[in-house]
């Protein structure tokens, strides 16, 4: 059985969720420590959960993506392999630089806990990437949320099809609305709303299922 890992640091707290939904999906779930390096050829796809890793004491995700398992997760990356970052993992992702732009204070300040409705734009080559609808509806749970790049990054993002999800009703103040954005190779993505918690009608909708 194929197995996806799911990386674990200091104040995730979705982990458990998300190794949920992977085995609801016929995988095997196996946990990665954020001390640990790995055997990359071992794993399918690595998640990167939510939470609040380190306490967002710095800016949120900056602590953990300096943790030794991210030098596994860019050899990952690197060899093409699919990662995904929901929410804290977006931000991490993009403090390694391994996704573009920087996720900062919502607008109003304030935590937001709440159901978007959403726009895919782009196609991740593995994550969501046979979703039977363009428009799909997440819940989100954040307070550095709002997606912010340069004008020159911006342009490149959007230029190249790198966002990959907008938002129909900015929640946060998100440039350009984007809720999640893709590499340039399209094997590493990132998200704000949490598919993982949509993936059975009892959770209020469906549209996180066909995210893996």
């Amino acid at each position: 059985m194929s197995k996806i890992g799911v990386v674990r640091f200091p104040g995730s707290n979705c982990d458990e969720d998300v190794c949920n939904f992977v085995r609801a999906k016929g995988f095997t779930a196996e946990y990665l420590w954020h001390l640990d390096q790995f055997t990359i050829a071992d794993y399918e796809g690595l998640i990167l959960p939510g939470g609040f890793s380190y306490g967002d004491y710095l800016r949120s995700g900056a602590l953990s993506a300096r943790s030794p398992v991210m030098k596994s997760v860019r050899e990952f990356v690197s060899r093409g392999g699919p990662v995904l970052g929901i929410c804290n993992g977006f931000q991490i992702l993009a403090e390694a630089h391994l996704l573009p732009g920087a996720l900062v204070q919502n607008e109003k300040r304030r935590f937001i806990d709440d159901w978007v409705e959403l726009e895919f734009l782009g196609k991740a080559k593995f994550w969501a990437a046979e979703h039977p609808n363009r428009m799909i509806r997440l819940p989100i749970a954040h307070g550095d949320g709002r997606f912010y790049a340069d004008a020159d990054s911006l342009k490149k993002i959007e230029d190249q099809g790198q966002v990959w999800l907008k938002y129909r009703g900015n929640p946060n103040g998100s440039l350009r609305d984007i809720a999640g954005v893709l590499n340039e190779q399209r094997n590493v993505a990132g998200l704000m709303p949490h598919p993982e918690r949509a993936i059975f009608d009892w959770m209020g909708g469906v549209d996180g299922w066909s995210f893996l």
